[in-house]
């Protein structure tokens, strides 16, 4: 089968064989979205080597769970090893033993198949066509950062950067009812949340609102992303840490002592609440996508995707 895949920090089509199922599920995909994590790990993020690709929607062709056959699915991305604790209790998301699709120990979805346990894998609903369920793994996560921090009604939230994942995270945080702000610096990618109801406004101008949020959510996937956040948090404000990248970020300790900040970081969420929103189409995932290249062109989809305005780029095998 065709694969994408990064070798030695270079990202090309290979033919790989086809994943055998063992005692996991092989799933043909019928749709993958490149996400940044995708180009950080093509710059060397978490020293990935192998296929890539971690938001998918496909069909079950292989499994023991009998009821898994034929059936339109997503996968969550984290697979633990089913013995520790955290897997046990359901939620192997920091099993120390897990790998990750297409990120750690595990190849990716950005191929023809993809293989995961089969309890990793969740049905999607009829009416859900493939172009909304692909997104189903990062509006898991946007749906998450309330999994970590307490957003109230009438709490003010920031969302720094208007990428995809934090147009995401501004649509979903606007549901909880809390007053939601997108910083960002792309006027057309902020006209997806103004035609939503969502303020936005530029990074320049985000200086007159110091000092003003309850809850600040650093999507920029920038280091720069983490000063600004810091200056529009209250004292006792939480900052949520969506952005993976590769490289460091400078951190202002005096600032989080004094002003008594809470960090938190926030990476994978349930995919059940985003299967949720998208079964009830209460976020806009069409307008994130920008343009779809068949498997086959995916060294140029990455280049796509890496482009500057552009949005959600999804391979077809």
């Amino acid at each position: 089968m065709k694969a994408l895949r990064v070798e030695k920090k270079r990202i090309a089509i290979r033919d790989v064989d086809k994943p055998v199922a063992g005692d996991e599920a092989v799933v043909r995909v019928l749709l993958s979205g490149i996400c940044n994590t995708d180009l950080e790990i093509a710059k060397g993020y978490a020293g990935f080597q192998g296929t890539i690709g971690h938001e998918f929607v496909g069909v079950v062709e292989q499994s023991s769970n009998q009821s898994l056959l034929g059936k339109r699915v997503v996968g969550e991305i984290n697979a633990g090893c089913g013995q520790c604790m955290l897997c046990r209790e359901g939620d192997p998301r920091h099993c120390r033993e897990r790998t990750v699709l297409g990120i750690v120990g595990r190849d990716g979805a950005h191929a023809e198949y993809v293989k995961l346990p089969s309890v990793n894998l969740i049905p999607i609903p009829d009416r859900i066509p493939d172009e909304h369920a692909v997104f189903a793994e990062p509006l898991a996560a946007a749906c998450g950062v309330a999994e970590r921090v307490s957003v109230a009604p009438g709490d003010r939230v920031a969302v720094i950067g208007d990428g995809k994942l934090g147009l995401l995270c501004a649509q979903a945080l606007a549901l909880t009812g809390a007053q939601v702000l997108s910083v960002g610096k792309h006027p057309q990618k902020q006209r997806i949340l103004e035609r939503r109801g969502l303020e936005v406004t530029t990074q320049k101008k985000a200086s007159q609102w110091e000092r003003e949020f309850d809850v600040v959510v650093e999507a920029s996937g920038s280091p720069t992303g983490f000063d600004l956040a810091l200056n529009l948090l209250r004292p006792r404000g939480t900052l949520v840490l969506k952005s993976t990248f590769k490289g460091t970020s400078e951190i202002n300790a005096a600032r989080i002592v004094v002003d008594e900040l809470s960090i938190i970081g926030s990476r994978c969420g349930r995919f059940p609440p985003a299967i949720d929103l998208l079964r009830k189409g209460a976020v806009d995932v069409d307008s994130l996508i920008s343009e779809e290249y068949p498997l086959a062109s995916g060294v140029h989809a990455m280049q796509r995707a890496a482009s500057k305005g552009v949005l959600k780029v999804l391979l077809r095998p």
